[in-house]
C-alpha cells in the first residue's frame, strides 16, 4: 500500500519537475496503526511555464469532532508543526521548492486517534506579466486507522500476476532448453552420420585400390 502511494508520488513529482505537465495522484486512506503513513496531496499549476511561490498548510479534523485544528506549515525551505499531539511526527514529503506542487507530509508512528479528516491547503501566488495572481486550493483526505493492512484487490491481482509470469517464463526456460538438446543432439548425429559415411567412402576406396593392384 505505502510503496503504491510512494511511487505514485515520485512519478508525480518527476512529471512535475519536467516540462510535460503535472499529474494530480489521490491520497490512499487507511493507514496500520504503529506504521508511518504518507499523506498526499497534490494541486498542479495550469500552466507550468508560470513560477509561482507557494505554502502549504494542514489541518486535522478528529473523528467525531467539528472544527479543525492547524497542525502543520511549509515555507520553503521551513517547515513548522503546530500542534503537540504531531509532535516530532510531521514530515515534509513535498516539493523541495518553493513553486510546490506536491504538498506531501508523512506521518509516523500512527495511531487509532489519527482517525480523521486532514486538510491540506495551498497558498498560491503565480507571478505573471501584468499582476501577480493569489490562488488557494484545498485537498482532502478522509483517513481511516486499522490494526492491520487490509489487501487491496490490486495488490492480490498483481502478486497472481507475478507468480503466473513466473511459471510461464519457467516453462518457456525448460521449452528452451529442450529445443536447444534436440537441436544440439541432432547435430552430433549429423556429424556422426558424416564421419561414418566418409570412413566409409574411405573403406571402400582403398579396397578398389587393392583389387587393381591384384588384377595387375
Amino acid at each position: 500500500m505505502k510503496l503504491h502511494l510512494l511511487l505514485s508520488l515520485f512519478f508525480s513529482s518527476f512529471v512535475c519537475q519536467s516540462h510535460g505537465g503535472c499529474a494530480e495522484v489521490d491520497s490512499l486512506t487507511e493507514a496500520v496503526a504503529g506504521e508511518g503513513f504518507l499523506l498526499g496531496c497534490i494541486s498542479c499549476k495550469k500552466r507550468e511555464e508560470v513560477s509561482a511561490h507557494s505554502t502549504v498548510d494542514w489541518h486535522f479534523r478528529p473523528a467525531g469532532e467539528d472544527s479543525f485544528r492547524h497542525i502543520f506549515h511549509y515555507d520553503h525551505p521551513s517547515a513548522e508543526i503546530l500542534h503537540e499531539d504531531f509532535s516530532n511526527r510531521l514530515e515534509w514529503r513535498g516539493t523541495p521548492n518553493d513553486d510546490i506542487q506536491i504538498g506531501a507530509v508523512y506521518l509516523h508512528n500512527v495511531t487509532f486517534n489519527d482517525t480523521g479528516m486532514y486538510r491540506c491547503t495551498f497558498h498560491r501566488t503565480l507571478f505573471l506579466p501584468l499582476s501577480d495572481m493569489k490562488v488557494m486550493v484545498e485537498k482532502e483526505v478522509q483517513l481511516t486507522v486499522v490494526a492491520a493492512a487490509n489487501r487491496e484487490l490490486t495488490s492480490v491481482i498483481a502478486e497472481i500476476m507475478m507468480y503466473v509470469l513466473i511459471v510461464v517464463l519457467q516453462l518457456w526456460l525448460i521449452v528452451v532448453l529442450v529445443y536447444c538438446y534436440k537441436k544440439t543432439w541432432n547435430e552430433h548425429e549429423a556429424r556422426e552420420a558424416r564421419k561414418a559415411l566418409k570412413a566409409q567412402t574411405a573403406l571402400l576406396e582403398t579396397k578398389d585400390a587393392c583389387d587393381g593392384v591384384q588384377m595387375e
